[in-house]
């Protein structure tokens, strides 16, 4: 798909959207998949990561004022615990709030034992999750992890770290790998850590194509400098450009925004980083 809006009109889209966020509360909770009236090419949802430093609680409530029902949960604070009681727990209380849980992760697949990983399936499939983001998986462990993913029908996105990870810094590293794997075993495109280990993410997303299951979304103002996170919109990231590339590959999946700074007030940078997504993706509905 050839877009004919430029990056300044993207920017301007933006600053409409963030202009005018207060009133998005008053949309649908559907709001990312039939924008403004329009019909949006991707799917937006949250990384629960984002808000590490707040209860279950306080993400629903986060959740509702950006007016977003899709979450990529972590165990992290209280936010999808392991335990089968207290994961039922948090099960009704995002059901409740009107929030679906697509993806989990990311979850450790390095230990190469099967009580251990089949405890991370079952996890998943507790939740009715689609999609488990792995950290850390090996050439011991993936065996085992194909086994696992054909047994529960999870599709296991294994997400690359960068150039400090020496197994995955790049989605195409996990590619090499998976290419010829059971296709439940794929990647979850970290594109700030893609972007740091080398690799062209838009490019990326065209290789990996339907071997790509989730993406975590950021921003940064260089592309060597692990802490120039900013909000989305705010760096070099071509936000626009990975857009249309997922269009292009017909990716069914979600964008989750994991927003890693500012832990203890994270609210003004996610705030600005969807109102930046939906506005592209609104200009992309226009055009």
């Amino acid at each position: 798909m050839k877009s004919t809006l430029s990056r300044r009109n993207f920017l301007r889209t933006g600053a409409i959207a963030a202009a005018a966020f207060p009133a998005l509360k008053t949309l649908p909770a559907s709001a990312d998949t039939a924008f403004a009236g329009g019909y949006a090419p991707v799917n937006l949802g949250l990384a629960s990561y984002s808000f590490r430093s707040f209860n279950r609680a306080q993400l629903i409530d986060f959740m509702k004022q950006l007016n977003l029902s899709a979450l990529n949960a972590k165990n992290v604070k209280d936010h999808l615990p392991a335990d089968p009681a207290e994961e039922a727990k948090a099960l009704a209380e995002y059901a409740a709030a009107g929030i679906k849980l697509h993806a989990a992760g990311t979850i450790d697949l390095n230990k190469n034992d099967e009580a251990d990983m089949r405890s991370k399936f079952e996890y998943c499939k507790r939740a009715g999750i689609a999609v488990m983001v792995a950290a850390g998986p090996t050439a011991e462990t993936l065996p085992l992890i194909e086994k696992l993913a054909g047994e529960y029908d999870i599709r296991v996105a294994i997400h690359n770290h960068g150039p400090e990870d020496k197994l995955w810094p790049s989605p195409l590293d996990v590619l090499k790998v998976v290419g010829s794997m059971d296709p439940r075993i794929g990647c979850c495109i970290d594109l700030g850590h893609a972007a740091r280990a080398g690799a062209d993410v838009v490019k990326a997303i065209h290789e990996v194509g339907p071997r790509l299951f989730n993406i975590h979304i950021k921003d940064l103002k260089s592309f060597q400098d692990r802490g120039s996170q900013v909000a989305v919109g705010e760096g070099i990231m071509p936000i626009p450009k990975i857009f249309e590339a997922l269009v292009a590959i017909r990716y069914k999946g979600f964008v989750d925004l994991e927003y890693e700074i500012n832990a203890e007030n994270p609210m003004p940078g996610v705030i600005s980083s969807f109102a930046y997504m939906r506005g592209v993706l609104a200009g992309m509905s226009a055009v």
